[in-house]
């Protein structure tokens, strides 16, 4: 069965290229416009891997990770902002500057799964 990749932004545009270059690559894909969404998400659908915008509405990524570590969840998560990356040094945290090359994404995804 295909990991299931869960992508959150509160920009649709964004949310959907990401979706169809990681759905043409086999990965099963959930998405959520906002960091309260995506927790839970989560919680039904276990992603192997997140990936999330940081600035967003409600709940941002940085809040997202957070929570997520405090619950002791330790999926692989990918920050992507065009700022700086305060959380950069949380173990299982990569940062994906903005903008982004889609290989270059995919690349990251298949080195998480691995780990």
């Amino acid at each position: 069965m295909a990991a299931i990749i869960l992508i959150v932004d509160d920009e649709s545009a964004i949310r959907e290229a990401v979706s169809l270059a990681l759905v043409d690559e086999g990965f099963r894909v959930q998405t959520a416009w906002n960091g309260k969404q995506a927790l839970e998400l989560v919680e039904r659908v276990a992603p192997r891997v997140i990936i999330s915008d940081v600035m967003m509405p409600i709940v941002d990524g940085y809040a997202l990770v957070e929570t997520l570590r405090r619950r002791n969840d330790l999926t692989p998560v990918i920050l992507m902002s065009a700022g700086s990356h305060p959380l950069s040094g949380m173990p299982n945290v990569l940062t994906l500057q903005k903008p982004f090359d889609l290989d270059h994404l995919l690349t990251l995804v298949r080195t998480l799964l691995r780990q």
